[in-house]
C-alpha cells in the first residue's frame, strides 16, 4: 500500500512542477484576476460591416461574414442568412450564393433543400471584429512561403 502511495506522489510531482512552469510561460488569456472570482464580460467589440469579402488562407476555408449579423435569427421557422444568400434571391440582393454541397448530405446525395447539418450557419462562418488579438498571428499561406513573388498584397484583419 505505501509502496503504490509512494510510486503515485514521485510520478505527480513532476507532472505538477512542469504544469507551474508552463502555466508561468503561457500568454495570459483571461486576465490578471484568478479564474475563481467573477468579473464581468468585456464590452462586445464592434462587427466589421464593410462588405468587402476576405480571402481566405487555405483550401475549403468558410469564408467570414463580412456584415453584421446582429439580430438575425437563425431557428426552427426560419434563416435570415437565406434571405439573401439563397440561390433564388442572390440576383436581387447581390449576395453570394451558398455552396452546392450546403444541399447535399453526408453521403453526397443532393437534397431537394438545404442539408439540416448546414443549416446553422454561424457553425463555420463567423462574423469578423474590431477586437485586438489576444496573441499574435503568425501564420503564412503555404502559397506565400513557396511563391513569395506570385502573392498579391492581401487584407489582413
Amino acid at each position: 500500500m505505501r509502496r503504490g502511495l509512494f510510486l503515485c506522489v514521485i510520478s505527480i510531482v513532476p507532472c505538477l512542477a512542469a504544469g507551474a512552469i508552463l502555466a508561468q510561460d503561457a500568454p495570459r488569456l483571461r486576465g490578471p484576476q484568478p479564474f475563481t472570482k467573477e468579473t464581468p464580460a468585456p464590452p462586445m467589440q464592434r462587427q466589421v460591416t464593410d462588405d468587402v469579402r476576405v480571402g481566405r488562407n487555405y483550401p475549403d476555408q468558410p469564408p467570414v461574414i463580412p456584415h453584421s449579423i446582429e439580430g438575425y435569427a437563425v431557428d426552427l421557422n426560419g434563416n435570415k442568412c437565406m434571405s439573401c444568400h439563397a440561390r433564388k434571391f442572390t440576383e436581387q440582393s447581390q449576395a453570394p450564393m451558398i455552396s452546392v454541397t450546403h444541399y447535399q448530405d453526408r453521403a453526397g446525395n443532393t437534397l431537394g433543400g438545404l442539408a439540416p447539418r448546414r443549416y446553422v450557419c454561424v457553425s463555420c462562418h463567423v462574423p469578423q471584429t474590431t477586437a485586438k488579438p489576444l496573441v499574435e498571428n503568425v501564420f503564412t499561406d503555404m502559397d506565400a512561403i513557396t511563391e513569395p513573388e506570385r502573392q498579391p498584397e492581401r487584407r489582413r484583419r
